[in-house]
């Protein structure tokens, strides 16, 4: 297991390449500092991020009372999402970051989320199933990213977690590339019956 002491991460129990410095894909030694302070900032944004696509489906999913199937996907992605943004908490813990650090990342995922959340004006069921494929694969990046900085740390520990969220995001984005035609039909069918606000949804 990883040993941290207050905000920084000791050599006890990491692996050689935390207490030497990774090796980057050119031969350069990465310096451990470096590869820490950049790592701690992708966790924290993508603790912000989990935080707010929780925000961000369960607006859609209130949208969703014609389209039963998305809606129950969409709701069981939210829960996945409540318990990601737990594993990533407790990964930050174990580093002990700065609370306004996290305050100051959330504002900044707050502004991003927030202007994809503006599309929900009109047809709103199909731009709200773009916008979260879209988003699905930012988080795939997102932890990828992740992923590779873990191992640049020798961070086991969040490595685990983060490849486990990435199975998650990656079955999301399958589930919505496979159903979004499907979904268009059905909001296409309902626009054709009823030009209400009802269509929109």
């Amino acid at each position: 297991m990883n040993t941290y002491t207050n905000s920084t991460p000791t050599t006890a129990g990491m692996a050689p390449s935390m207490a030497a410095g990774a090796v980057g894909a050119t031969g350069v030694t990465i310096p451990p500092d470096v590869a820490r302070e950049h790592f701690l900032d992708w966790l924290r944004y993508a603790h912000a991020m989990e935080e707010q696509a929780e925000t961000m489906m369960s607006t859609l999913s209130a949208r969703l009372e014609h389209y039963p199937a998305l809606k129950q996907r969409i709701d069981l992605h939210i829960e996945e999402t409540r318990e990601q943004a737990r594993m990533l908490q407790t990964c930050l813990t174990r580093y002990d970051t700065d609370n306004s650090t996290m305050k100051d990342m959330t504002g900044k995922v707050m502004a991003s989320v927030h202007g994809m959340a503006t599309m929900f004006a009109s047809d709103e069921v199909i731009k709200g199933g773009l916008m979260s494929y879209a988003f699905e694969h930012f988080e795939i990046a997102t932890y990828n990213t992740l992923i590779a900085g873990a191992r640049a740390l020798g961070d086991q520990e969040s490595l685990q977690v983060f490849e486990t969220i990435l199975l998650q995001e990656r079955a999301m984005a399958d589930w919505l590339a496979e159903h979004l035609p499907e979904t268009t039909m059905s909001y296409l069918l309902i626009a054709a019956n009823d030009s209400t606000a009802a269509a929109k949804r």
